[in-house]
């Protein structure tokens, strides 16, 4: 069966409620359904609208035993109870060792009942801790889940449609992207990994999802006239030194969310814009673990080279080259060939019409960048014009026993001014360099190397400038 086939008849086979809709931005979630009662979830700061009307939510006094967070709750709450039972029968056991002795004493008899005392004491003590590695497991899964252990509901029940307005952090979703490459072609696939701890379990037959805010300030700008005026100087004004506040700063907190995997069923996805997604059939517990969902996938053709920059780093690396059918949102990747993982935080970028993919380094080139001539030392003066040769040589080593292919990009100083000029001398080795001098000063060098081979390249320039002129570069 084909995928769109796949995704029609999971589509068909759904029994959501298709009224429900999501709407996850950058700042905030709406989420809008028809309620059946006033129970919203373990959540805060939600706003609720009844038909377009603000209506109060509250907390309630009894959390509804059949929802899913409130059997937790319970959980939760019959193990504190039993804690505090243990509590109290600890407590006795304490005042009846302490109740006054008898004048004639029993030695089997003693032995009997101290040897019962110390294992009951041994079975409370025993029984609290379990009790209390057990409360701890369940309050951390708790708020995971949910931000309130307490129920949260709407004045009364909604006759329409109940939109809820849900804080930043309780419901994210990220993207990812993960290519698998070859010699000539690139298959790029993105998913979607969705995150709700808000609280509120969430059904809905339409979802979207914007890597924008939902209310972005806009502000108004109307024209103003240039205007020239003649020049008067500033006088001089005198300031009071502003007196340091002694008040307490005030601190920001953020919501921190965990993240766990779980598997999902996978819902229908479809990708409607750039940094926009749609999901039709999504049920989004608020679990606090993400549901992954693949988006699209689709194929380039790829180019793909080493490159060095030994001005500033002799570490060689691999760059794929290629052009996006769609636009890439994030620019962190996972990059594989076959079932072989190459890179689990490839980094990626727009550059020139295409998008390059720095997908890892390539350990069996070496490079070592060493200066010729001491910048310090002038090489001649001739008239009111002096001349300074500089250069650096390149060593670079094919470590390997295959051959390899590479691009070298230098530089050398470029000016901006006609006071300092520069010019290339020369690009040298035992064997001819394939090279171009391009615009500021950059050299782009293409190399091929034997195995374990290895070639020096000798680069000179020349600066000139006036004699009084002092340069740095």
């Amino acid at each position: 069966m084909s995928y769109s086939k796949s995704l029609f008849t999971l589509f068909i086979s759904s029994g959501l409620s298709y009224a429900a809709t999501l709407s996850v931005y950058q700042d905030k979630t709406f989420y809008t359904y028809a309620p059946n009662s006033q129970f919203i979830g373990l959540t805060q700061h939600v706003t609720a609208k009844c038909e377009g009307n603000t209506i109060d939510v509250s907390t309630m006094l009894d959390c509804p035993t059949e929802q899913r967070l409130c059997k937790e709750v319970e959980t939760l709450e019959t193990l504190v109870k039993k804690q505090k039972v243990i509590g109290y029968n600890e407590s006795l056991l304490e005042k009846f060792v302490s109740l006054p002795q008898p004048q004639s004493i029993n030695a089997s008899e003693w032995i009997e009942a101290a040897k019962a005392l110390a294992d009951e004491k041994a079975t409370i003590f025993s029984t609290q801790e379990n009790i209390i590695k057990e409360r701890k497991i369940l309050e951390k899964r708790l708020q995971k889940q949910a931000p309130n252990k307490q129920a949260m509901q709407t004045a009364s029940v909604c006759q329409g449609e109940l939109e809820l307005i849900i804080p930043y952090g309780y419901v994210t979703f990220s993207t990812s992207y993960e290519a698998n490459i070859d010699e000539k072609s690139i298959t790029v696939t993105q998913n979607l990994s969705i995150l709700n701890r808000s609280g509120i379990d969430i059904e809905a037959g339409k979802a979207m999802f914007y890597y924008r805010r939902a209310n972005p300030y806009v502000r108004a700008v109307h024209f103003s006239p240039w205007v020239v005026r003649k020049y008067e100087p500033r006088k001089n004004r005198m300031y009071k030194k502003a007196k340091v506040s002694t008040a307490p700063r005030m601190e920001l907190s953020m919501v921190a969310d965990s993240v766990a995997g779980a598997v999902m069923p996978e819902p229908v996805v479809s990708y409607e814009d750039a940094r926009e997604y749609k999901i039709t059939n999504l049920s989004l517990p608020s679990t606090g673990v993400p549901l992954e969902v693949q988006v699209q996938t689709w194929k380039s053709a790829l180019h793909c080279d080493i490159k060095a920059y030994p001005y500033a780093n002799t570490k060689a690396f691999h760059v794929c080259s290629f052009k996006p059918k769609y636009q890439i949102d994030v620019n962190s990747w996972k990059v594989k060939s076959g079932s072989e993982v190459i890179n689990e935080h490839a980094v990626g970028e727009y550059a020139h019409g295409t998008y390059n993919l720095y997908t890892k380094i390539e350990e069996d080139i070496k490079i070592v960048r060493t200066p010729i001539v001491k910048k310090e030392r002038e090489t001649g003066i001739f008239g009111g014009t002096a001349r300074k040769k500089d250069g650096f040589t390149l060593t670079v080593t094919n470590k390997s026993d295959k051959v390899k292919t590479l691009t070298l990009i230098e530089r050398i100083p470029t000016s901006t001014t006609q006071e300092i000029k520069s010019k290339l001398l020369s690009v040298k080795s035992k064997t001819k360099i394939d090279y171009k001098l391009l615009k500021d000063g950059k050299i782009e060098m293409h190399l091929t190397l034997s195995k374990n081979e290895s070639k020096k390249i000798e680069v000179l320039f020349e600066l000139s400038y006036d004699k009084e002129v002092k340069v740095s570069y």
